[in-house]
């Protein structure tokens, strides 16, 4: 294992550290316990919007702490839930008359704590529990998992909480998005956690882990490498027969990597993902191309579909600033 690294046991807080230096502008740190929050107060009675989970997401979600996405974010250790004291100090920290909004990947982990905390806070507070990940069937044990679609309604529900939607509203928003979204993941190596220090599985140089999540887990199935084209189609396939699109529909393309993909691989992938959808008559009318919900140094992508409407569309292009997000400002 190499990597930039003092020690294990203080790599979060020397990196929390470094990220809030480079985005002092945007966000404060909180060490203890750990959690982002902006640094400008908000107005009088918005909706706050708190989502988190383990570190080496990054820049999900602490780079989305800002104007017209969250207000704060609690990162646990790597791959490891924040613990429901972080979700409870940032809670406090900037609830500001109306209320809480808890965004939660579908992990038991951060379920849970996120859980123990709403029952801790004295203030209203709703959660919306994220669950894109279609590798997993709907009847799947422990459902579902959360991956790159939360930041599509972290970005969607954060225009709609700026622009002053009540709690009940924005909870619903973000479960209509949830809904309209889909994504699926594919492997061709594996990370390396730093406190396990090798790789987490193994995988031939001809084979790719189809339908992987975003903590270095293995997929649903292990398959022979293909061409970029081929396995663009497996992924988009999943997605469109899951949310079954209209001809006609409008629709978000995200195609996001896992940390150690080159933008020229995933612009490729953005091509093809594209052309799928075209050919079926779906309008992709909005696009996001890069690494914003990775898995440490996994090489790999993942490829998402949210349907629009008109007001999905302009809470989309609404302004955003951001650590990794931003445009309109």
């Amino acid at each position: 294992m190499k990597k930039f690294i003092n020690s294990i046991d203080t790599l979060l807080d020397e990196s929390l550290r470094g990220f809030a230096k480079a985005h002092a502008d945007i966000i404060q740190l909180n060490l203890q316990p750990h959690f982002i929050r902006r640094a400008t107060p908000t107005v009088s009675g918005k909706v706050a919007l708190i989502s988190g989970g383990g570190s080496g997401h990054e820049p999900l979600h602490t780079g989305f702490v800002g104007r017209g996405m969250l207000d704060a974010a609690c990162p646990g250790q790597i791959f490891t839930s924040p613990t429901p004291d972080q979700m409870l100090a940032a809670a406090q920290a900037v609830e500001n008359g109306g209320g809480i909004l808890f965004i939660v990947k579908n992990y038991a982990g951060d379920v849970m704590n996120f859980e123990i905390a709403a029952e801790m806070l004295d203030c209203p507070n709703e959660t919306v529990l994220i669950n894109d990940d279609v590798s997993l069937p709907k009847t799947h044990s422990t459902g579902r998992r959360g991956v790159a679609g939360t930041l599509i309604v972290e970005k969607i529900v954060g225009a709609a909480a700026e622009n002053a939607a009540d709690l009940a509203t924005c909870k619903a928003l973000g479960e209509r998005v949830n809904l309209a979204t889909a994504s699926m993941g594919v492997a061709l190596s594996s990370c390396t956690v730093p406190a396990l220090g090798h790789p987490t599985f193994t995988i031939d140089d001809n084979e790719m882990e189809m339908g992987v999540g975003i903590h270095g887990e293995r997929g649903r199935e292990t398959m022979a490498l293909a061409s970029a084209m081929e396995i663009v189609e497996h992924l988009a396939q999943a997605i469109d027969e899951e949310l079954n699109p209209q001809k006609g529909q409008s629709a978000l393309l995200h195609v996001n990597g896992f940390g150690a993909t080159p933008l020229m691989e995933l612009h490729l992938i953005y091509d093809l993902a594209a052309s799928f959808f075209a050919k079926r008559g779906i309008n992709i009318c909005r696009s996001l191309v890069g690494n914003y919900t990775t898995s440490l140094d996994m090489a790999g992508a993942s490829v998402t579909l949210t349907l629009l409407d008109e007001e999905l569309i302009r809470l989309w292009d609404a302004p955003v600033h951001t650590a990794a997000l931003r445009w309109g400002c």
